[in-house]
C-alpha cells in the first residue's frame, strides 16, 4: 500500500480548511477591534503559521488563537504590548516544558477537572462579556441583529456545507458596510502590508506573565498538547504525532509571532477534529486556510481594518456567546464523579471573583484533588466518592 500523501489540494481539502474558522475568525475580529491590534500583522502571522503548521506535519493540524489569552484580553482591554509579552512567556515556558520532558509530568499532576474548572470560569466570563457589552451595544438595530444571527447560527449548526459562524460574521461585514461607509469604501479596501515588528517592554513581559500566561498553560497543557496528541492519534493512528513534538512547535510559534504582531496561537482538538469533520486529511487544508488569512493581511488590510472596527458588536457577542457554551459544556466529562464536578466548580469561581483567580484556582484545585485521591480529605466533604 502506497503512503498517504502529507498534502493534497482538491476539494476535501478546501472544504475541510474551513472546519475552523467558526472559532477563529470571530476572535481576530474581537481581538483587531477591542485592543488595537494591527489587522495586517494579525493575518499575515496567523496564516503564515497555518502555512508552516500544514506543511510540517502533513495532516490538518490547526493553529488557533489563545482562548485563555483572548478572552482576558477582551474583558480587560489590555495592551498589543501585554499580549506580546504574554505569548513570548509561554512560548519560553512550554519550550522548557519540552526540552526537559516536563509535559507528562504536569499532565498527570494537573487533574482534568482543574483544566474544566478553568475552562467553565473562561466561558462564564466569555458570555458574560458578550451578554453585557456586544449584546446590547447597537440599541434596536443591534437587537435586532442578533436575533437574525442567534436565529441563523441554530439554524445552521448541524450542517456542514458552510460553517454557520462564517455565514453569520459574512452577514455583519455587509451590516457594516451598509450602514456606515457604503459600497465605496471598497475602493480603500486594497494596499501591500507587511507585519510590523514589536519589541515588548520589562512592564510588558511581566503583566503578560501574571495576567496571560498564567491562567493560559493549564489550558494549553490539557487541550492544546495532550489532548491534541490524543485526538491525532485516534484521527490518523497510522502517524502519531507526540506530545513532544507539539510542544516544540507550540513553543516555536510563540516565540515567533509575538515579534511581528501576532496573536499567540496553539494547537488544538477541537479544531483538528473540525478540520477532519469537513474532509481534511492532508497538510493541505491547513496551507488553504493559512493563505486565505496571508492574502488578506497582505493585500485587503485596509478594507478589513475598516470593517473590523465598525463591525456590529451584537453579532461578535452572539458569535463569542457559542464559544462560551462550547468552553461551559466540556465539564461535562466531570459532572458524573460529584467530587471532581465539586472541584470544577470551586476553580471556575475563582476565576470568575478572586485577583489571579486563574492561579488560585489552578493551586487549590490541584491540592484539593490530590488530597481527595490519598484519603487526606473524607469523601463526604466533596460528595459521594468516586465507583470503583
Amino acid at each position: 500500500m502506497s503512503e498517504a500523501p502529507r498534502l493534497r489540494f482538491d476539494r476535501h481539502e478546501l472544504a475541510g480548511a474551513f472546519g475552523d474558522i467558526g472559532t477563529d475568525l470571530p476572535l481576530l475580529i474581537a481581538l483587531v477591534a477591542t485592543c488595537g491590534l494591527d489587522a495586517a500583522s494579525v493575518c499575515i502571522v496567523f496564516g503564515g503559521m497555518q502555512i508552516a503548521t500544514g506543511m510540517l506535519y502533513g495532516m490538518p493540524m490547526p493553529v488557533q488563537p489563545l482562548k485563555a489569552m483572548a478572552t482576558i484580553m477582551l474583558a480587560k482591554h489590555l495592551s498589543a504590548g501585554t499580549l506580546a509579552g504574554g505569548g513570548l512567556v509561554i512560548g519560553v515556558v512550554m519550550l522548557l516544558l519540552a526540552v526537559t520532558g516536563l509535559l507528562d509530568w504536569l499532565a498527570r499532576v494537573i487533574p482534568r477537572e482543574v483544566v474544566r474548572g478553568i475552562q467553565l470560569g473562561l466561558g462564564l466570563t466569555l458570555a458574560t462579556l458578550a451578554l453585557k457589552n456586544y449584546a446590547a451595544a447597537d440599541g434596536i438595530p443591534g437587537y435586532l441583529l442578533a436575533t437574525v444571527a442567534l436565529v441563523l447560527l441554530l439554524v445552521l449548526r448541524k450542517q456542514h456545507r458552510i460553517p454557520a459562524p462564517l455565514v453569520v460574521i459574512a452577514l455583519g461585514a455587509v451590516y457594516a458596510l451598509l450602514r456606515h461607509h457604503g459600497p465605496a469604501t471598497f475602493g480603500d479596501s486594497f494596499g501591500l502590508r507587511l507585519p510590523s515588528f514589536r519589541v515588548p517592554t520589562t512592564e510588558e513581559l511581566t503583566q503578560g506573565a501574571l495576567l496571560l500566561a498564567l491562567p493560559q498553560l493549564p489550558l494549553s497543557l490539557g487541550n492544546s498538547v495532550i489532548a491534541t496528541s490524543q485526538t491525532a492519534h485516534d484521527l490518523f493512528p497510522n502517524r502519531p504525532v507526540s506530545v513532544r513534538k507539539i510542544g516544540f512547535t507550540y513553543a516555536a510559534m510563540n516565540l515567533i509571532a509575538p515579534w511581528f504582531g501576532g496573536v499567540p496561537v496553539c494547537h488544538g482538538c477541537g479544531g483538528l477534529v473540525g478540520f477532519y469533520g469537513f474532509g481534511a486529511r492532508t497538510g493541505g487544508a491547513a496551507v488553504l486556510y493559512g493563505s486565505m488569512y496571508l492574502v488578506l493581511g497582505l493585500l485587503f488590510a485596509p478594507g478589513f481594518t475598516h470593517v473590523v472596527h465598525v463591525f456590529p458588536m451584537p453579532v461578535l457577542g452572539v458569535v463569542l456567546l457559542f464559544e462560551a457554551i462550547a468552553l461551559m459544556t466540556l465539564v461535562g466529562d466531570v459532572a458524573r464523579e460529584r467530587g471532581a464536578l465539586w472541584i470544577a466548580l470551586l476553580v471556575a469561581s475563582a476565576v470568575i471573583a478572586l485577583p489571579y483567580g486563574y492561579l488560585v484556582g489552578l493551586v487549590i484545585g490541584t491540592l484539593l484533588a490530590s488530597a481527595m485521591r490519598r484519603g487526606w480529605v473524607l469523601p463526604q466533604a466533596a460528595g459521594r466518592p468516586p465507583e470503583a
